[in-house]
């Protein structure tokens, strides 16, 4: 499809928008969908990437170690999630508009939503493309992967924010007793296989 004026990347055939709690595999998920699919086919939007880049600007930090998982980002986790609810009261779509920049690919995976609000901009923006995944983990299994609970992170919106009141439109069960991965996610790769061949039947 065409670009929009003044967007910055061509208009999507299909947007695929993760979320879930913390180590519960989103990114497992979707690098695992990405590989299948080829970087050429399936662009990665992390809506963290610009909003901690934004945060590490205005705040004088170290993106590269926010960007990380050690505890250098932890340390500033609680802050990061206040002052990015700040920048979402005042324009909710802010981080999502900056993830979306020069983004080529026909299939988009959003890799981290968060908040009603991210799902409610790619619908708004792209209600033809967006398909809604959750993927979900026992707390068992995502504590077996390092989690612990913590104030003030576990318990605000960044985290329970699509907990309920949301209808997605596939679940992913990230478990060593659930049928595998594969299995899971075939019917997804197929619609974006169908999305990637309908770009380039558009493209011909």
């Amino acid at each position: 499809m065409a670009s929009p004026g003044g967007w910055g990347f061509s208009v999507p055939e299909l947007v695929l928008v993760f979320s879930g709690k913390r180590k519960s595999g989103k990114d497992f998920v979707t690098d695992r969908i990405q590989r299948r699919l080829g970087s050429e086919v399936c662009g990665i939007l992390r809506l963290s990437g610009p909003l901690k880049q934004q945060y590490a600007q205005e705040h004088g930090l170290d993106l590269d170690q926010l960007l990380g998982s050690g505890p250098y980002k932890e340390r500033y986790r609680a802050d990061m999630i206040h002052w990015g609810e700040t920048r979402r009261l005042q324009d909710p779509g802010f981080f999502c508009r900056l993830a979306t920049r020069g983004i080529r690919q026909p299939v988009w995976v959003v890799s981290d939503a968060r908040r009603l609000s991210d799902l409610q901009w790619f619908r708004s923006k792209f209600p033809l493309q967006t398909q809604c995944v959750r993927v979900q983990s026992s707390e068992e299994t995502r504590m077996q992967r390092g989690w612990s609970f913590t104030a003030g992170v576990d318990d605000a919106e960044s985290e329970c924010g699509l907990d309920s009141g949301v209808q997605f439109d596939w679940i992913i069960t990230n478990e060593g007793d659930a049928p595998s991965l594969d299995e899971q996610l075939q019917p997804i790769l197929k619609l974006a296989e169908e999305a990637s061949s309908s770009s380039s039947i558009s493209r011909s």
